[in-house]
């Protein structure tokens, strides 16, 4: 039986396997990062910070349906000085830790990014593809190949960290996005963010049931989608694809590699299997790869492709 070897490099970052808690989900505090990291983890994203304190919107903000979630929690988060001082001594989580940066104008993307830039982090992840909070993501014009790439540019020159650039499975232009991304100087993208935007209505109360109304739809309802833009973005840069929507199991996350991920983020999967769903996703990886003669995760990254 060979020797399953998980580990892998991500922009020069070592990662003991190929699973990262997605942005959004437990990443409010370095304790809870630490118990996500304790839990098999290769690395963690916290959640997604602005210049601002943002309240987010009131619940209930998320619900679940046959086929997944939908969320509308609205970016909430304490500011980026608040973050800079609950982010210290990073090195404590044991994986690396990605930060998530939001703003409505390329501006506000490199104040986080200057704010936070003494501590530990070990890569930046620049979402431009909120579905569901207005002034942020598509609703501000950022899934454009122009607008991503002016915001990228000038987080790259705001840091020497990695840069991913995360993306909507909304665009049809999403290779050229992509590529724009990938040309500003990202580093690896992030594929993808939550679709829609999606409503579910209460037919007794006569309203969506979500505060907001609309939410992003993840979870299984996703996964198809995701999958099919992995396996596209594959072909169309040479940077690494962080491959994220609907994975909570081994054979999931085998899946999205095959496609063209480097990596797997995880989000819903923690709802639907616990915050211990990193460890199980890793072992039944590792047993799909002994049943099936592979012994280096790297060998699988590409191998749905001709």
């Amino acid at each position: 039986m060979p020797n399953i070897d998980l580990s892998i490099k991500l922009c020069n970052i070592r990662l003991n396997n190929p699973t990262i808690l997605a942005s959004g989900i437990l990443g409010t505090t370095k304790a809870l990062l630490k118990r996500v990291a304790e839990n098999s983890a290769g690395a963690v994203t916290i959640k997604s910070i602005s210049v601002e304190p943002r309240e987010g919107h009131k619940n209930p903000t998320v619900i679940t349906f046959e086929a997944g979630m939908l969320n509308a929690v609205g970016y909430s988060n304490p500011g980026v000085e608040a973050a800079a001082r609950e982010f210290t001594d990073l090195q404590d989580v044991g994986v690396p830790v990605i930060a998530s940066v939001i703003g409505t104008q390329k501006e506000d993307f490199v104040r986080v990014v200057e704010g936070i830039s003494g501590l530990e982090f070990s890569a930046i992840e620049i979402p431009l593809s909120c579905p569901h909070t207005p002034g942020f993501g598509l609703l501000a014009g950022q899934g454009t190949p122009q607008a991503t790439f002016e915001i990228t540019s000038a987080v790259r020159r705001a840091t020497s960290l990695p840069i991913f650039v995360k993306l909507s499975p909304n665009i049809t232009e999403i290779c050229n996005i992509a590529k724009a991304a990938e040309d500003a100087g990202a580093n690896a993208i992030t594929a993808v963010n939550s679709m829609g935007p999606g409503m579910i209505i209460n037919i007794e109360a006569q309203k969506p049931i979500l505060s907001f109304k609309v939410g992003g739809v993840t979870g299984d309802a996703l996964r198809p989608i995701a999958v099919r833009c992995v396996y596209d973005l594959y072909k169309a840069i040479k940077i690494p694809i962080i491959g994220v929507g609907g994975i909570s199991t081994g054979r999931h996350a085998i899946e999205m590699i095959m496609a063209g991920a480097s990596v797997v983020g995880i989000g819903t999967g923690v709802y639907y299997r616990g915050v211990d769903v990193f460890r199980k996703v890793c072992e039944e990886m590792t047993q799909w790869m002994q049943e099936n003669g592979f012994s280096n995760i790297n060998s699988i990254v590409g191998g749905a492709h001709d």
